[in-house]
């Protein structure tokens, strides 16, 4: 008989400021020690905010910037990993993983909305991550919508797919409807952790509502509409 694992995951929606990393790290921090799980997955540009049409936006974010050092203690402190949304050098847009031991480039989108695609540049392919033998796949925003992304990276054998998204306020049925079809279509869990509060690019009011869904498309744990909050549930397998 297999032995069933589990693992703690969360979804956080902080609190951002504009550009401002160091604050931001301090959020992030603050609801890695609060979530009290494994992984903890955080949305998309978390670290900056999505600011698109700031005059001067964010600069590339590099892995050993001092800026996370707060960040990396709480993930230190509490056993986690946590999955952070930021620019990198590409351009692209990336999913920072953060441990007790440093940060490295996780992931970088490959499907880039228009906007988006005047200033970055696609990733070059799925990516998945492995903790404690569980293997967590890896996707920003709209990467969520194209079937395609859903399939490759399932492709690569994994247990969960794990999101970091900003979407609007009225797009929060639609980014639900996505989940619950990974879920069901690649029998994985999902986890979408959506930006809460408002941001730059036209985002006044954002989705929010993250949430994980088991492979069977059912949500087991769902945040509400403000930021601040990080909810966690147990997966298992």
């Amino acid at each position: 008989m297999t032995e069933m694992t589990q693992l703690r995951l969360a979804v956080a929606q902080p609190f951002i400021v504009a550009n401002d990393v160091a604050t931001n790290a301090h959020a992030h921090a603050a609801l890695v020690k609060e979530a009290l799980a494994r992984v903890v997955v955080f949305p998309e540009l978390s670290l900056t905010g999505y600011e698109l049409d700031a005059p001067a936006p964010a600069p590339a974010l590099a892995v050993d910037d001092a800026r996370l050092e707060p960040l990396i203690e709480a993930c230190r402190e509490n056993g986690c990993v946590a999955l952070a949304g930021a620019p990198v050098e590409g351009p692209h847009i990336a999913m920072l993983a953060i441990t007790g031991d440093g940060v490295t480039v996780a992931y970088r989108k490959q499907w880039l909305g228009d906007v988006e695609a005047q200033r970055f540049s696609p990733g070059p392919g799925p990516a998945a991550i492995e903790v404690d033998g569980w293997r967590l796949g890896l996707a920003i925003c709209k990467d969520t919508g194209v079937p395609r992304h859903a399939s490759d990276t399932a492709a690569l054998g994994i247990d969960a797919y794990l999101a970091g998204t900003v979407k609007y306020a009225h797009e929060a049925v639609p980014q639900a409807e996505r989940a619950h079809r990974i879920a069901t279509s690649h029998r994985v869990w999902v986890a979408l952790a959506s930006f809460a509060g408002p941001t730059g690019g036209g985002f006044t009011e954002t989705a929010a509502n993250s949430a994980i869904w088991s492979p069977d498309g059912t949500i087991v744990a769902q945040a509400g509409p403000t930021p601040g909050s990080v909810i966690a549930a147990t997966l298992s397998r």
